[in-house]
């Protein structure tokens, strides 16, 4: 499920980073492991099937690290890999802009 290649890095990381879910999902995995429910919960307007899509595909970009615990019942829990964190700038000036966009255009929002 790797992205083709791409001669534009911006191309590239809007491929992989793009839609609604990815980056509010590595935004949650940025303060810590997180299980599946947990992310549900934190994720309220995602639907359980979409969450596994999105999971799968930070997973096979390697930014997520999916780890089984074979206990019963099954524990199934996701942190961010180095690479992951790595998008943590990003993600702050992403928070930092829309704090200021909120502030210099409140009768949008």
């Amino acid at each position: 499920m790797a992205p083709a290649p791409f001669s534009c890095p911006v191309d590239l990381s809007l491929t992989l980073l793009s839609g609604k879910w990815k980056l509010l999902t590595l935004h949650h995995l940025l303060h810590g492991t997180r299980r599946f429910s947990e992310l549900e919960q934190l994720l309220p307007a995602i639907s359980p099937r979409m969450l596994v899509k999105v999971l799968r595909e930070l997973e096979a970009y390697g930014l997520v690290l999916r780890t089984v615990y074979g206990v019963v019942p099954p524990r199934v829990e996701y942190s961010l890999t180095e690479l992951g964190h790595s998008v943590a700038p990003l993600i702050e000036s992403l928070r930092a802009w829309g704090q200021h966009y909120r502030a210099e255009q409140p009768q949008a929002f």
